[in-house]
Order: structure tokens, then C-alpha cells, then sequence
């Protein structure tokens, strides 16, 4: 990677105040963290910084926090627990505070080793919409909390500018990149920029419109682009076929006919579907012949022919990159398409296997494969960019080596 990393200041940590713009964006229910993978994740480059002797600074946003009504259940309090059980020291948290001279002189009590999370960065969107806007004084007092250093660990925030990442960054000596933001760059951008061939991307998901820039950019790099999921309704819609009930999007139809004229071959479409009557309360469940969906039915999910078909479009892969569902995974009914598409990729010997975050993500870690992958990317919006082939502006904002 062309940035400076935390390892490359490794020298320059100790008895520094290091800002650190971590993802920390868990589910919450009933002040419960449900999933703490994204905690787990940063540690570390948490635990290298701790170690190092610096004190470290967290930023991290959690949720959508438009009104002061928002903010009921978006605090990161529960994140500073858990994170201080994680690590089995004291994480210092000022319920409620994002900015001010309280949270200024708790920072400037901190010890080498030590380390504090800053409230809710969102909590700065109910006057004015100030994180997410990258509002110029707030970046500016955020990294004026540290010694300037800043360290980006957050990818999942990568593909937005806010002041917590970009704002932070254009207001300090150093801004480096974490070891997951590191990894997350190098296993995504190297898959797609010098694959080991044959490399085999696979789209699932609702919408083309979601991904139309990823399937094009990646018709370009990939030797086979397997489309799955809702969205394959809509080509199959563009290509005459019918299609039910079944999810579609009418207006994407001339642009789902130039996709596979440009492919010339590389995007395998399903062969069959599982269909049901209904979405929810559904009273029949049963495998298409071919292609087409039975009037009164949606297909929801690959028949058993596609996921053969699949598997054999799979065979002596050795990069594959996955985004998306090929179905409605989240229903038992409904699973066969996602973990038959997981079995014929961890199957194939020497594969370097990467799902880019989200959906497929979830799927990977619900239904568990989560180990049998070489990466499963914490960032689902971020990873769609890099795969897109975009720039990302927190990374685009560290600093080159």
C-alpha cells in the first residue's frame, strides 16, 4: 500500500496523544451489543498503539443521529465496556461529550497506555449535520485533542468524507492507516488489480442499480462475473423471460441489455430458481423448471441446476471475490443458493476467497464459514467502492510514503 501505516511511526507512539478513527458502528438492542465483530476487528491496532506506550484517542460513529431524540440508544457506552473487558484495562468515556473541557482534560490526564473513547461522533449531526459534513472547525479541534498523529483503522467509514477521518487527517503532521484499514486495502485492492487467475467475482443482492458500476468495472478485470439474487431478475426480464412476481427493476432494463452485450460471455446468469407465492406467509415453495418464474410466484432463491451450475463456473478459481447474497438467506427456505455458492468456493485448493462485506458478509458469518475464507471485509459501502474501482477519501486523505 502507498500510505504510511502505524507500523512505519511504530518509533513515534510513545508518550504521544494518538487520535485513532476506529468503526465501532455495532448493533445495539436494549443497550446489548449483538454483534461485536467490528470491536474485535480494531484491536490490533488498538493493542500496538497501547503497547507502544502512546495513549490512545478513539473516534467512532455509531448509527444515524439526525435529532437530540436520536440520540437515545446511540451512545457508545456499551462499545467503552466492552471494549474495556476486550482489552482488560479501564476505557475512559464521558457519556454525552463530544467536545469541550471536560473531555480536553480527561485526554490530558492520560498516561502512556492508556486510552479513551470519545462519545458518538454523529452526535455532531443534530446542530447543523457537522460530522457528516466534514465541517471544517470540527476536524481542525478534533486533531488539535491529539499530538498529530492520526490513525485511520476505520475502512467501513473509507468511502465518506467527514471530519473524523478526512477532516481529522488535513489537520496533522501524520495521518496513517491501522492494520485493518491496511489489510482491508491490500486483500481488496490486490484481488481485483493483480488477481491470481482464474479470478471469478460473484454479484448476489436485490439491485442492479446498487451495482452497476461494480459489474462494469469488474467485467473488465474478472475472467467470469456470476450474477445472482434479486437482481437477476432484471436481466432475465431484459433478456424475455418471465419472471412472476419477482423482484425487478423496469427502469434498469436497456442498461441490464448493454451489460450483456459488453460481457461477450463473462456473466453467467442462474439457470433455475426457487420460487414461492409469497414473500412472507408463503403457502408453496417449489424449483422452477428453467429460467422462467410461475405466474403468481417470485423467485427468491437459486434452484438446485444453478447451484450446480455455479459450482461448476467455480472449478480451479484461485481468486474469487463475493458481494451479495443469491438469496433470501435470511429465511432457512432460502439458503441453499448462499451456502452452496460458500461451499464451492472454499472447496477450490489454494483460493484466495474475499467477500466484500454487507449482506454477504452476515451470511458468512451466520451461517458459519466465517473461517473458511482468507477475508470478510468489515466494510460493505467501502468495499463496493474499491471494488468499483473509486477512490476513497479516507484513504485518499493519509499520507503518502
Amino acid at each position: 500500500m502507498a500510505k504510511l501505516t502505524v507500523k512505519d511511526i511504530q518509533s513515534e507512539l510513545a508518550g504521544k496523544k494518538i487520535l485513532v478513527r476506529v468503526d465501532f458502528n455495532v448493533p445495539i438492542k436494549d443497550g446489548v451489543i449483538t454483534n461485536d465483530n467490528r470491536i474485535t476487528a480494531a484491536l490490533p491496532t488498538i493493542k500496538f498503539i497501547l503497547e507502544n506506550h502512546g495513549r490512545a484517542i478513539l473516534f467512532s460513529h455509531l448509527g444515524r443521529v439526525k435529532t437530540e431524540e436520536d440520540k437515545a440508544g446511540k451512545s457508545l457506552a456499551p462499545v467503552a465496556k466492552d471494549l474495556s473487558e476486550k482489552l482488560g484495562q479501564p476505557v475512559v468515556f464521558i457519556p454525552g461529550v463530544t467536545r469541550g473541557p471536560e473531555l480536553e482534560a480527561a485526554i490530558n490526564k492520560l498516561k502512556d497506555g492508556e486510552i479513551l473513547l470519545v462519545e458518538n461522533t454523529r452526535f455532531e449531526d443534530v446542530d447543523g449535520k457537522k460530522e457528516s459534513k466534514n465541517d471544517p472547525e470540527l476536524g481542525k479541534y478534533w486533531a488539535s485533542l491529539g499530538d498529530g498523529i492520526f490513525v485511520n483503522d476505520a475502512f467501513g467509514t473509507a468511502h465518506r468524507a467527514h471530519a473524523s477521518n478526512v477532516g481529522i487527517s488535513a489537520n496533522v503532521k501524520q495521518a496513517v492507516a491501522g492494520f485493518l484499514m491496511e489489510n482491508e486495502i491490500n486483500y481488496i485492492q490486490e484481488a481485483v488489480e493483480n488477481p491470481v487467475r482464474p479470478f471469478v467475482a460473484i454479484l448476489g443482492g436485490s439491485k442492479v442499480s446498487d451495482k452497476i458500476g461494480v459489474i462494469e468495472n469488474l467485467l473488465k478485470k474478472a475472467d467470469k462475473v456470476i450474477v445472482g439474487g434479486g437482481m437477476a431478475y432484471t436481466f432475465f426480464k431484459a433478456e424475455g423471460h418471465e419472471i412472476g412476481d419477482s423482484l425487478v427493476e423496469d427502469d434498469k432494463l436497456d442498461l441490464a441489455k448493454e451489460l450483456l452485450a459488453k460481457a461477450d460471455g463473462k456473466l453467467i446468469l442462474p439457470v433455475d430458481s426457487k420460487e414461492a407465492n409469497a414473500f412472507a406467509n408463503y403457502t408453496e415453495v417449489k424449483d422452477t423448471e428453467g429460467i422462467d418464474i410461475d405466474p403468481g410466484f417470485m423467485g427468491l432463491d437459486a434452484g438446485p441446476k444453478t447451484i450446480a451450475e455455479f459450482g461448476k463456473e467455480l472449478a480451479g478459481a484461485k481468486t474469487v471475490v463475493w458481494n451479495g447474497p443469491v438469496g433470501v438467506f435470511e429465511n432457512p427456505d432460502f439458503q441453499a443458493g448462499t451456502i452452496g455458492v460458500m461451499d464451492a468456493i472454499v472447496a477450490q485448493p489454494g483460493v484466495k476467497s474475499i467477500i466484500g462485506g454487507g449482506d454477504s458478509a452476515a451470511a458468512a458469518i451466520n451461517l458459519g464459514y466465517a473461517d473458511k475464507f482468507s477475508w470478510i471485509s468489515t466494510g460493505g459501502g467501502a468495499s463496493m467502492e474499491l471494488l468499483e474501482g473509486k477512490v476513497l477519501p479516507g484513504l485518499a486523505a493519509l499520507t503518502d510514503k
